[in-house]
C-alpha cells in the first residue's frame, strides 16, 4: 500500500511553499518531536518568522485570517494567508496562548484540508452500484420525501440523526434543535464513544463533567499522572505545556499504560498494567496513601462526602491482591503513591484508555477520588485534566448533541423541554405533538433517552419488540461521523444493508460510503470544512474561540448550517427552527445562533460569551498570559482567554470566565467557585453541603443549596432584582431564569448560583455506588471470576437490551489468547478519512499494522513486516502488517483505529466516488473489536478484548 504521488500535486505545493515536500515533512517532524516544546521557553522578541530563500511566484495581495486547528481539542491558533481567494500559506500563531507557535504534523498540514482534492465535490446518490451526480435540490427533495414517508409509517424515532464533533458550536446547537423539532432523541455524536463515561463520572462527583483546569495551568503542576493517555501522539502540542512543567517545577511525570508509549519515554515513573484493571490499580495507590496518612484530611472533612465508604473498599486492595489483578508489583504501586503525595499540587490526565471500557464510569470516578484524597482539586496545578480528542467534541457535548441531553445538559424532563421551548419561542404542546405519543415500559420517547451512537447497529437489527420505540431505525444521517471509530464492524455492515436509506453529510465520503455492501439509496452531500465558514469552537479547557472564514466553499459544498436550513424547509420545520435567526442567502446568521444559545445555557454558563466578546479575544491573542490565560491590558483586560465556561450571567455582567473550576481562592465574580450542590442537601441523614469552605468573599460562610426564587426571598435579596427580573424569576431557579437576575444577585453577594456542596465519592444512582473492579467481558483471566464478574444482563438501557454476564460466561480465552487494545497515531485523527486524504500526512504513515511482542511473534512464527490476520473473539478479522516491538508486553497486541477502505481482506477503494478515495487505505481496527458497553452511558469497550493472530 505505497502512496503514489501525482506530479502536478507536488509541483503545486513546492511552488507555493518554496520548499520541497520532503523538507517540509522533515522540519515539521522535528518540531513535533522537540522544537515545539522549546519554542515557548524563548522570549517573543527572540522568535521570528522563517522565510524560504526563494521568492513566491505568485505576488497577489495577502489577506491574513485567524482560525483554529480542526483536529484535536488543544485549540491551536493559525494564521492563514489567502491570495485571490486561495489559501496559499499558513503559520502557527506564535502569539496564541495555547500553542505559542507550536504545531504537530496534522496542524502543519492543515492548509491541505481546505483545498483537499479528495473531497466530495457535489451531491451524489448510489444507483445500481454507481455514484450518480444530483443537484442539491434534487438530493434534498429525495431525502426529505423518504424520511417523511418513514415518519408516517414508523414514527419519528425510525430516523436517526448522527451529529458531529466537527461542527462548530452554532452548528451543533442548531443540529440538536432541528432534531428536537423533528421529534426524536435518536441523536448522538462522537463524545458517546470517547468521553461519555468521563462526563457521567466527573459530573456525578463534583458537578460538571469537564476538564477542571487547563493545559496552560499544567505549568504549575508538581506531578502529573497520565493513565490511559498518550499526549505525545494524541495531543502533541499539549506536550509543550507538560515539558514546561518539567523544566520549571521538576514536575514528576507518572505514566500508567499497558503499552510503553512516546509519553512514557518522558516519564519519571512508568507503570505497565493489565488492560481493564484501572480501578484495582487506583485503589492500590490509595491503599498506600491511606496506610501512610498522606491524604489531605482537612480537605476531605470540608469538601468530600463518602470517603469512608471508599476506605472500606480500598482496604480490600492490599499489595498482593493488586499485583494479582493488575500485574503491577507493590514497589511500582508504592512509588506512584509516594511520588504523587510528595509532589503536590498534581493533576491527573486521562483519555480513551480510561474511558472506553464497560467499567468506564468506575474508572473515571476512581481517578477523581484519587485527586480528592490528595486535596488537588480547585487549585492551580491540580485538577482533572481530561484531554478531548476532536476540535469541538467538548462544544458539541455542551450543546446537547446527545441522546440523553438537551443543550447545556438540561436532561429530558418536562421542565427541561419547557425551558428550551421558551428559549426557542415554540409552543410546548406543539413540540410535544412532534414526538411519538406511545409509552414503552411506562416512558414516552420525548422524556426517554434515545439510542446512543454506540448502539445504532442494534437499533436496526434488534427485534423491534425489544426496543422502547415504535419501530426499528430505518434511515441514518451520518453528519460528520466516521463509522470505523465504532466497534462490531461486521454487524455494522449488516445493519447498513438493512436500512432503507443512508445519508452521509461530510467533506469526505468516509468509510460509511464504501463498507455498507449496498448498491443503492446512499446519498453523499458535500459539507464544507470549518475553514469555509465562521463560528465558535470550544477547546478542551472550556475556552471558546472564534474562527474567521478563511476561504469560500469549494466545489458545490455547503456549510452545515446552510444544509440544515435547506433540509428543514423540505421537512416543514424551518419557520419554527429559525424563528429568531436571520437567513442571508440561504445561510443562517451565525451570530444570531450564538445569541440564541446565550439566552438558554444558564446551567454551565454559556450565557456571557457574546459574539463581540469572543471576537475581541480572537483579535487580541497576544494580550493573554501564557500560563494564567489572563489578559494583561488591552480590550479584554483581566478576562480569561476564551471566556471558559461557566461565564456567568449576561454579557453585560462582564464575567471573566472560569479558568479553574471549584477554586475557592477567588471570588465568584473573578472566576472562583466551589463544588456544585447537584445531588440534594442531605443523604441518609448526613449533610451533603460543604463544611467551613466557601469562595472568597462569599457572604454565606458555609455550604448552601442551589439558588431559587424562594432562596432569594428567604435571604432578603429578592428586592435587589429589577421589576422585569422579578417577573422572569418568579417560580424559577438559577438555571431556568431567563433574565439572569437570580445569577446576578447571587454573585453580587459572593455566592455561586449552583450552591456550595461537597464532592461525593459515592454515587448511589449508579450500578456500583463505590467504583468496583470488574473484569472485561472478554477477559483472559478466568481465575478472577466470579469474584470480579461483570453485571447481569439488562432488559432496557437506552431503549435496548444490553448483555453482560451472558457474554462473560463464555470462555473465549483458549481460542483467543491475546489481549487486543487500540489507540491513536500522531499522523492521523479520528476515523482518518480526512487525514489519510492529505498528501502531506499520507506520506508519513502508509500502512495499517498491529504491534506484537517479540516473544508472541516468535511463538507464532511471525517476522516483522509479515502480513497477518488479527481475528477478534466475535470472528471479525483484519489483514494487517506485523510490527514486532517491545512497546507491548507479552500477550498484548495494539492496533491504531484511523484506517478504513479494506474490509476483512477485501479492497473497497473502487467503491469510492471517482477521485475521492483517500491516499492511504487499510483495515478498520473495529472490524475485529467486540461487544461491550458501560451501563451508565453505553460507552463501547475498545481498549480490552481478545484476539488471535496468524500469519496470512
Amino acid at each position: 500500500m505505497k502512496l503514489t504521488k501525482r506530479s502536478d500535486n507536488v509541483s503545486k505545493d513546492e511552488n507555493q511553499l518554496g520548499i520541497t515536500r520532503r523538507s517540509f515533512i522533515r522540519n515539521t517532524s522535528l518540531a513535533a518531536a522537540g522544537g515545539v516544546a522549546g519554542a515557548s521557553l524563548f522570549a517573543p522578541g527572540m522568535m521570528k518568522k522563517a522565510h524560504a530563500a526563494s521568492q513566491d511566484v505568485y505576488d497577489a495581495p495577502k489577506e491574513v485570517k485567524r482560525t483554529i486547528c480542526s483536529h484535536c481539542s488543544v485549540g491551536c491558533g493559525i494564521y492563514a494567508e489567502v491570495q485571490d481567494g486561495v489559501w496559499t500559506h499558513q503559520e502557527p500563531a506564535f502569539d496564541h496562548p495555547f500553542n505559542a507557535g507550536g504545531h504537530c504534523a496534522k496542524g502543519a498540514a492543515l492548509r491541505e484540508h481546505g483545498h483537499g482534492e479528495r473531497r466530495v465535490k457535489y451531491p451524489m446518490k448510489l444507483v445500481n452500484g454507481k455514484w450518480k451526480k444530483l443537484s442539491w435540490d434534487q438530493a434534498l427533495t429525495e431525502v426529505s420525501q423518504q424520511v417523511l414517508k418513514i415518519r408516517e409509517e414508523s414514527g419519528p424515532d425510525s430516523v436517526y440523526f448522527l451529529g458531529s464533533a466537527k461542527h462548530n458550536n452554532e452548528q451543533a446547537y442548531l443540529f440538536r434543535k432541528m432534531v428536537s423539532l423533528w421529534g426524536t432523541n435518536n441523536v448522538d455524536h462522537q463524545a458517546r464513544i470517547c468521553h461519555s463515561t468521563t462526563v457521567a463520572g466527573v459530573a456525578n462527583t463534583w458537578g460538571y463533567g469537564a476538564m477542571t483546569n487547563s493545559l496552560n495551568d499544567m505549568h504549575n503542576c508538581k506531578s502529573i499522572l497520565f493513565i490511559g493517555s498518550n499526549p505525545a501522539e494524541a495531543h502533541p502540542v499539549a506536550m509543550q505545556h507538560i515539558l514546561i512543567a518539567k523544566e520549571r517545577n521538576n514536575c514528576k511525570i507518572v505514566v500508567v499504560d499497558p503499552r510503553r508509549t512516546r509519553t512514557a519515554a518522558k516519564s519519571d515513573h512508568y507503570v505497565s498494567l493489565r488492560p481493564g484493571s484501572d480501578v484495582a490499580f487506583i485503589w492500590g495507590v490509595l491503599y498506600h496513601i491511606f496506610q501512610n496518612g498522606w491524604e489531605d484530611k482537612e480537605f476531605i472533612r470540608q469538601r468530600v462526602w463518602g470517603m469512608d465508604d471508599v476506605r472500606a473498599e480500598v482496604a480490600k486492595w492490599n499489595p498482593a491482591e493488586v499485583e494479582r489483578v493488575t500485574g503491577v508489583k507493590e514497589a511500582d504501586v508504592y512509588q506512584t503513591a509516594k511520588m504523587l503525595s510528595e509532589n503536590r499540587p498534581g493533576c491527573v490526565v486521562w483519555c480513551m484508555g480510561g474511558t472506553q471500557h464497560t467499567t468506564g464510569n468506575n474508572n473515571t470516578r476512581a481517578y477523581c477520588i484519587l485527586e480528592l484524597a490528595l486535596g488537588n482539586m480547585g487549585k492551580s496545578g491540580g485538577g482533572a485534566n481530561i484531554f478531548r480528542g476532536h476540535d469541538n467534541v467538548q462544544g458539541a457535548t455542551d450543546f446537547g448533541v446527545l441522546s440523553d441531553n438537551l443543550p447545556g445538559y438540561y436532561g429530558l424532563s418536562e421542565g427541561a423541554w419547557k425551558h428550551w421551548s421558551k428559549v426557542w419561542d415554540v409552543d410546548y404542546e406543539w413540540l410535544q405533538g412532534r414526538f411519538d405519543q406511545n409509552e414503552y415500559h411506562g416512558k414516552k420517547p420525548m422524556y426517554n433517552a434515545g439510542i446512543p451512537v454506540s448502539r445504532w447497529i442494534d437499533g436496526v437489527l434488534e427485534n423491534k419488540a425489544n426496543i422502547e420505540q415504535n419501530d426499528n431505525i430505518r434511515a441514518m444521517f451520518y453528519w460528520g461521523h466516521a463509522v470505523n471509530s465504532q466497534t462490531r464492524g461486521p454487524e455494522m455492515r449488516k445493519a447498513m444493508g438493512k436500512l432503507d436509506m443512508m445519508v452521509i453529510v461530510d467533506p469526505y465520503p468516509g468509510v460509511a460510503a464504501v463498507m455498507n455492501g449496498r448498491t443503492d439509496n446512499v446519498y453523499l452531500l458535500p459539507a464544507t470544512t470549518q475553514f469555509e465558514t465562521t463560528g465558535s469552537v470550544t477547546a478542551t479547557n472550556r475556552s471558546i474561540q472564534w474562527r474567521d472564514q478563511v476561504i469560500e466553499p469549494l466545489f458545490e459544498s455547503k456549510p452545515d448550517h446552510e444544509i440544515m436550513y435547506l433540509l428543514s424547509q423540505k421537512l416543514g420545520i424551518s419557520d419554527q427552527l429559525f424563528k429568531h435567526i436571520k437567513i442571508e442567502n440561504n445561510r443562517p446568521v451565525i451570530e444570531d445562533i450564538t445569541r440564541e444559545y446565550n439566552k438558554g445555557m444558564w446551567t454551565i454558563g454559556y450565557t456571557g460569551q457574546s459574539p463581540e466578546r469572543l471576537k475581541a479575544h480572537q483579535k487580541n491573542w497576544h494580550t493573554f498570559d501564557n500560563t494564567s490565560l489572563e489578559a494583561v491590558g488591552g480590550p479584554a483586560n483581566g478576562e480569561t482567554y476564551g471566556l471558559p465556561w461557566p461565564c456567568w450571567g449576561t454579557p453585560e455582567m462582564k464575567h471573566p470566565g472560569t479558568h479553574i473550576l471549584y477554586d475557592t481562592s477567588k471570588t465568584v465574580a473573578q472566576g472562583g467557585g466551589n463544588f456544585r450542590a447537584r445531588f440534594g442537601v442531605e443523604r441518609n441523614g448526613e449533610s451533603l453541603l460543604a463544611d467551613d469552605s466557601y469562595s472568597l468573599g462569599c457572604e454565606l460562610e458555609d455550604g448552601y443549596p442551589e439558588f431559587t426564587d424562594k432562596m432569594l426571598k428567604q435571604l432578603g435579596w429578592w428586592d435587589e432584582l429589577t421589576a422585569e427580573e422579578k417577573v422572569a424569576a418568579e417560580g424559577k431557579n438559577w438555571k431556568t431564569d431567563l433574565s439572569g437576575g437570580i445569577q446576578r444577585v447571587a454573585i453580587k453577594h459572593g455566592c455561586i448560583p449552583f450552591g456550595n456542596a461537597k464532592a461525593r465519592t459515592v454515587v448511589w444512582t449508579f450500578p456500583d455506588a463505590v467504583p468496583l473492579h470488574r473484569e472485561p467481558l472478554y477477559t483472559p483471566r478466568r481465575d478472577l471470576l466470579p469474584e470480579y464478574q461483570t453485571w447481569n444482563d439488562s432488559e432496557a438501557m437506552f431503549r435496548l437490551p444490553t448483555l453482560y454476564k451472558s457474554i462473560q460466561d463464555k470462555d473465549m480465552s483458549g481460542e483467543y489468547p491475546i489481549i487486543l487494545t487500540s489507540g491513536r497515531l500522531v499522523e492521523y485523527e479520528g476515523g482518518g478519512d480526512e487525514t489519510r486524504s492529505n498528501p502531506w500526512l499520507a506520506e508519513l504513515q502508509q500502512e495499517m499494522f498491529v504491534e506484537i511482542n517479540l516473544k508472541d511473534a516468535n511463538d507464532l512464527g511471525i517476522r516483522d513486516g509479515d502480513m497477518v490476520w488479527v481475528e477478534g473473539a466475535e470472528k471479525g478479522r483484519i489483514k494487517v502488517k506485523a510490527m514486532v516491538t517491545p512497546r507491548v508486553q507479552v500477550g498484548l497486541a495494539f492496533i491504531p483505529f484511523h484506517f478504513g477502505g479494506y474490509f476483512e481482506g477485501e479492497n473497497l477503494r473502487d467503491r469510492y466516488p471517482e477521485g475521492c478515495a483517500p491516499f492511504v487505505s487499510g483495515e478498520a481496527a473495529n472490524t475485529a473489536t467486540t461487544y461491550g458497553y458501560d451501563p451508565v452511558t453505553q460507552m463501547q469497550e475498545t481498549k480490552v478484548t481478545l484476539c488471535k493472530i496468524t500469519k496470512a
